[in-house]
């Protein structure tokens, strides 16, 4: 048995791409994507013409239409090949504002609808930003379900559950990427996997406090840098991971094991936390790392809508 497989038995499967093409291969349950995979993917030559086909059908619509159609039509192709869920993400520049994000949302499940996707086989993707997760709160409250995305801390994740979301993709990678950089020269790559990672910790804090505490949110660890992040967290609700790293677990036969299991959480001395926007948004403040995380990530993914739409306009 392959790790992949393996992981399997344990963890929901989810690929992380906009390289449809890939995903079959692996066979996961669900799929994600976000602006930088779709831009990443109209660049190749076998998607450019599904960028080109899509701007001449909605010639004349604002640019922003024209885009959600596009992440549309790349949701549809990647669920006529798996069995289960398509996470698509809305316009990363409207991060903080709740109204527009609930609009655009309900925009998307409308545009699947009228391609014959029933809206249970979409995860609206939003950042978690204080605006976003309320926003989030009134797509679940309309039948809407969502997926709260840019996730480093874990007040974020108190919100979101609070918010009765349906998902939240608390980031690995990301994590890891900004303790290593902020140890420099102290930092001992040995002394810091595994477990002892500080983004598999913080997605183990989460889980373990959903679990102890009865939330029903679902956490799908996202965002990986090596497949020992990804083995770390065997028995994750979900886990979103690359093609590349895909490969990497469908490659290896190294015996695999669970390490995290919601009947251990359920015996953990976890207070319960709550947080109103006030005190979620000082505890997002003291913490470095998710403040910069967040504010990068939201940067990065309006960067890339922006050179999205520079190709659709030369289409």
């Amino acid at each position: 048995m392959s790790q992949l497989e393996a992981l399997k038995t344990f963890t929901t499967v989810v690929a992380d791409t906009g390289d449809f093409k890939q995903i079959a291969a692996y066979q996961p349950q669900d799929a994600t994507t976000n602006p930088s995979l779709i831009l990443k993917a109209v660049q190749k030559p076998e998607y450019a013409p599904i960028l080109s086909a899509e701007v001449a059908a909605h010639k004349g619509k604002p640019l922003d239409e024209v885009m959600d159609h596009l992440l549309v039509h790349f949701g549809c192709e990647i669920l006529s090949l798996i069995p289960g869920r398509v996470s698509t993400e809305v316009d990363a520049r409207l991060s903080f504002d709740t109204a527009a994000t609930v609009a655009r949302g309900k925009r998307l499940i409308a545009m699947y609808q009228a391609q014959g996707i029933a809206k249970e086989r979409i995860l609206i993707k939003v950042a978690s930003t204080w605006e976003g997760i309320q926003a989030a709160s009134q797509l679940e409250q309309a039948g809407i379900r969502t997926n709260l995305t840019l996730l480093f801390s874990f007040c974020q994740a108190v919100a979101c559950g609070q918010a009765k979301v349906q998902l939240i993709s608390p980031f690995v990678g990301r994590i890891y990427d900004w303790y290593k950089k902020s140890a420099g020269s102290t930092w001992v790559e040995a002394d810091m996997t595994g477990s002892n990672d500080p983004g598999v910790q913080s997605v183990k804090q989460i889980y373990n406090y959903y679990k102890r505490h009865g939330i029903a949110t679902e956490v799908m660890g996202a965002s990986f840098r090596n497949v020992g992040q990804i083995t770390a967290l065997a028995g994750c609700d979900l886990l979103t991971i690359s093609p590349e790293l895909l490969a990497g677990l469908a490659a290896s036969d190294v015996p695999l094991q669970a390490s995290l299991h919601a009947p251990a959480a359920l015996a953990m001395d976890i207070p319960a936390v709550h947080f109103d926007e006030a005190g979620f948004r000082f505890a997002l403040n003291e913490d470095a790392m998710a403040t910069e995380k967040l504010s990068e990530g939201i940067r990065a993914f309006c960067a890339d809508a922006l050179k999205l739409e520079k190709l659709m306009l030369a289409a």
